[in-house]
């Protein structure tokens, strides 16, 4: 086993010998900006199942895999003749340090805060700048991006409704409430009714978007993240459907056979052992 510890400057080198158009990677000389995009986001998901299972020794190499996507677009991009992975590196820490003037005084990098802000001057001069890299980046363009224009079309569908009603809300479109948010739901439930009841395929799938737009909303009033509070409950059920798989194997039934009931009771099982 080799002891040599290779750097970013090796798997650098390493995608431009993959990418080679004749000595390289066949599979990898094919590919392009959008065909790797369904990995990138399998390589996201896989670190943050990681994550979640706290599988530490298995995390390093996820990390890997993910930061190989990263190499990978910008070795494309150098190909291009549009950028290199050394102008990534420059971008996100020239973003970074002008983004945190409470740990990076005079947008230096070696400078050193002499006392340190307080949470929420924090988050208000993180809105500020991010308020004015947005204007920034308007003026480049013909005409000025509209307030939600920048937020990515292809996001989870959880995080781009919380991202979408938090912009808004940053120009006051937001209850400061949480009883209208909670009648809002109650509002789109009784309209998904009606359009069940109307048989209305299309319909009914808009008012359930309504129902789970507004129960978004209701997270973010909460200051709960829909997504982890979705994957938990996803886990929650899987430990408990586990275990009624687990009653129905060991008992002398197959499913079929028993009624919803039984089911239920092994369910209420699990619930009162934790799972």
């Amino acid at each position: 086993m080799s002891t040599v510890k290779y750097n970013t400057d090796d798997l650098i080198y390493l995608m431009q010998r993959l990418r080679e158009p004749e000595f390289g990677c066949p599979w990898d000389i094919k590919q392009d900006f959008s065909s790797i995009i369904p990995f990138t986001l399998e390589e996201c998901y896989e670190v943050i199942d990681t994550i979640e299972h706290k599988d530490w020794p298995h995390l390093s190499e996820e990390l890997g895999d993910l930061l190989f996507q990263i190499i990978f677009y910008s070795q494309l991009a150098a190909e291009e003749q549009l950028f290199d992975f050394s102008d990534v590196v420059d971008i996100l820490v020239t973003k970074l340090i002008r983004r945190h003037p409470h740990v990076f005084p005079n947008q230096e990098l070696t400078a050193r805060i002499q006392s340190q802000l307080s949470d929420a001057q924090i988050a208000e001069s993180w809105d500020a700048i991010k308020k004015r890299e947005r204007a920034e980046k308007s003026t480049t363009k013909r005409c000025a991006d509209k307030l939600l224009d920048d937020i990515p079309k292809a996001l989870p569908a959880l995080l781009r409704a919380e991202k979408l009603q938090k912009r808004a809300s940053s120009v006051g479109f937001d209850w400061d409430d949480l009883i209208p948010v909670i009648e809002k739901i109650e509002e789109e439930l009784a309209e998904l009714k009606e359009a069940v009841a109307s048989g209305d395929r299309a319909h009914i799938k808009d008012e359930m978007g309504d129902v789970l737009f507004a129960q978004v909303n209701l997270a973010r009033h909460l200051k709960v993240n829909p997504e982890e509070a979705l994957r938990g409950t996803n886990e929650k059920f899987y430990r408990r459907f586990s275990y009624v798989e687990e009653q129905v194997i060991n008992s002398d039934k197959k499913w079929h056979e028993y009624q919803l009931p039984e089911l239920d009771c092994y369910w209420d099982e699990a619930k009162k052992r934790g799972l």
